[in-house]
């Protein structure tokens, strides 16, 4: 029979983590990887992962020798940029300035358009006006097969199609239905209480402090932070009001008192004059710069390496459970539409609720002393 093996996944020079995994019956070399510094298991994938330094590298080969293999993980091929001919680029016109029309947010329309341009670029010598339902269909398949497309960038697809045969050639409804992935059910990244307060103390900077306290306390979205006006913080009525958010909806949201004295202070060190949060050469403060600023307080607060700005919403909600607060005040406060989005949150209570207790307690300890408890992992 032969040895068990350490697989290691050659990372990708820009990948931030390298992949790892360690068969089950290696007991010894888990508890090893678990004292690396920022591992991480991810049961979804069942692999470990460490962050991707030189460093790393060198002491996975070092700890463990000859009991590694190295591989590749497989790569789907990235999509072809075509050079698009004088139809295709007067089609994308035309469908843009529809969608501009229609209202179509900014970001939905650049992300339709480089899906139209794709799908164009495909049926490239077709009338566009007579490609059928079953040619869209094997259009998607095409991408899914060849090229590994995400679910996600699949229903992007779809709808961008739907857009230009219902909004750009005015064909009638009944013409999308086209298969759709079936949606996966995963749960929100959430960080703990105490990482969000270890997170929150990392930023030196005034600005900085200011703009993650706030996406936390009032669980924005990072586009939602980018957008707000000073006149938007209604510190009399104890509001934060945000215009125009995901799907054009106005709503108000929670104005913490902490998040206010904070907030004062950063008003009298910057003094911005209409965004709440400006860029150095002035204007609104940019997105990337807010997620460079949290990569930074995740990797010195030694959190979820895995975590995101989003994150810090998915923690507010499901904080604002833990204390108790009704999940129809939740949903307004995260401005969903549905109350089955803000439902989410509930399974995730669920799972980290102390609280509740496995029936497998009720049968008593089995005489199980508990030594040599797993720190994480399986």
């Amino acid at each position: 029979m032969a040895k068990p093996t350490i697989i290691i996944y050659q990372a990708e020079e820009n990948s931030s983590r390298i992949k790892v995994q360690i068969p089950y019956v290696m007991k010894t070399e888990r508890e090893k990887f678990k004292t690396f510094h920022s591992a991480f298991y991810h049961p979804n994938q069942k692999l470990w992962s460490i962050i991707n330094t030189a460093e790393n590298w060198e002491r996975l080969q070092k700890e463990f020798e000859h009991k590694i293999e190295i591989k590749k993980l497989a790569k789907f091929r990235p999509l072809p940029q075509k050079t698009t001919n004088e139809k295709i680029q007067a089609e994308l016109a035309k469908a843009e300035q529809k969608l501009i029309l229609k209202a179509f947010s900014p970001n939905t329309i650049k992300a339709y358009m480089n899906e139209i341009k794709t799908f164009f670029s495909f049926f490239e010598t077709r009338n566009f006006s007579e490609i059928n339902k079953a040619e869209i269909e094997s259009f998607i398949y095409h991408l899914i097969s060849k090229y590994g497309i995400s679910e996600t960038k699949q229903n992007m697809c779809i709808n961008a199609i739907k857009a230009y045969y219902e909004h750009v050639l005015g064909q009638p409804r009944e013409y999308y239905d086209i298969q759709r992935p079936k949606r996966s059910l995963n749960l929100p990244n959430i960080l703990s209480k105490s990482e969000v307060a270890k997170l929150l103390q990392t930023p030196k900077n005034i600005k900085h402090k200011a703009i993650l306290f706030l996406i936390y306390s009032s669980g924005l979205r990072i586009s939602e932070a980018i957008n707000l006006r000073v006149k938007d913080i209604h510190s009399a009525d104890g509001y934060i009001f945000i215009k125009a958010a995901k799907g054009k909806k106005d709503r108000r949201t929670v104005l913490s008192p902490i998040l206010l004295k904070l907030l004062r202070e950063y008003y009298r060190a910057h003094k911005p004059s209409y965004w709440l949060f400006e860029g150095q050469e002035g204007g609104q403060y940019s997105a990337k710069s807010i997620q460079n600023t949290f990569r930074k307080a995740v990797t010195e607060a030694n959190v979820n390496p895995w975590a995101t700005v989003h994150t810090l919403r998915h923690s507010f909600a499901t904080h604002l459970l833990q204390e108790g607060t009704n999940l129809r005040y939740i949903q307004s406060l995260l401005g969903h539409s549905s109350s089955k989005t803000t439902e989410v949150y509930t399974h995730v209570l669920a799972i980290n609720n102390k609280n509740i207790k496995s029936p497998l307690d009720f049968l008593g300890d089995f005489g199980i002393s508990g030594e040599g408890e797993p720190k994480s992992g399986p």
